[in-house]
């Protein structure tokens, strides 16, 4: 599953931003371009009247959270089929705290030369993506308030292209893009059954991939399926 991502820049934001919009939408708080796990990232959330981004860190319980001792585990990614029970997901689940992800493309492990080759994964059009995804706050010890997300994902294995990443014989799962004419629809979805249906993968050509070296920012060596 994703593990880290190229986001947005300040400047394409607006696009997210609801055609009706009266509450500020641009953030507070600044980011790397090529996110990781811990790393702040900019979601967008529905608000009383619009939509907000706010700057987030990548991981639905920040490591810095996890109880003193305990394993460290991930909650970058969201299993669809089991974010309802898991303890980490299921009380943003149940609250339908959705977001969007705002990301130019994300990364996935290819092994179809016989060896793992870091992939990126964007629109065909050039275009961002925004991703479903879910949010929580969280109070600092100081009194601050601050915020993580998730990405949710779901079975790939019959996508024509998400099926091709991971390693031979594991699941393949994906993130979700949602389309700009859903994004209204999944921020202000109150029915959890409602949303899981919401998560259907893109139609083939829709999306394209490529190689992309560890680091690299510039565009991938495109190719359309």
């Amino acid at each position: 599953m994703c593990v880290n991502y190229v986001t947005v820049k300040r400047d394409s934001l607006a696009r997210f931003a609801a055609l009706d919009q009266r509450v500020p939408f641009a953030p507070r708080g600044e980011w790397e371009h090529e996110v990781w796990q811990d790393y702040a990232a900019p979601i967008v959330v529905a608000a009383p009247e619009g939509r907000r981004c706010l700057v987030a860190s990548y991981g639905m319980v920040p490591q810095h959270r996890l109880p003193a001792g305990s394993r460290a585990y991930s909650t970058m990614n969201a299993r669809i089929e089991t974010v309802a029970e898991l303890p980490s997901y299921r009380d943003a689940w149940q609250h339908s705290r959705f977001c969007l992800v705002p990301m130019e493309r994300w990364f996935e492990p290819n092994y179809e030369s016989g060896r793992h080759q870091r992939w990126s994964i964007g629109r065909a059009d050039g275009q961002p993506l925004a991703v479903a995804g879910l949010w929580r706050a969280w109070e600092e010890p100081d009194g601050r308030r601050v915020c993580s997300f998730t990405q949710l994902t779901v079975n790939a294995d019959a996508h024509p292209l998400l099926s091709r990443f991971h390693r031979p014989g594991d699941e393949k799962r994906a993130l979700v893009p949602l389309a700009p004419e859903q994004w209204e629809d999944w921020l202000r979805c109150r029915d959890p059954d409602a949303a899981r249906r919401m998560l259907a993968l893109p139609e083939e050509g829709v999306l394209t991939a490529g190689p992309e070296p560890l680091g690299g920012v510039e565009e991938p060596q495109a190719a359309l399926f």
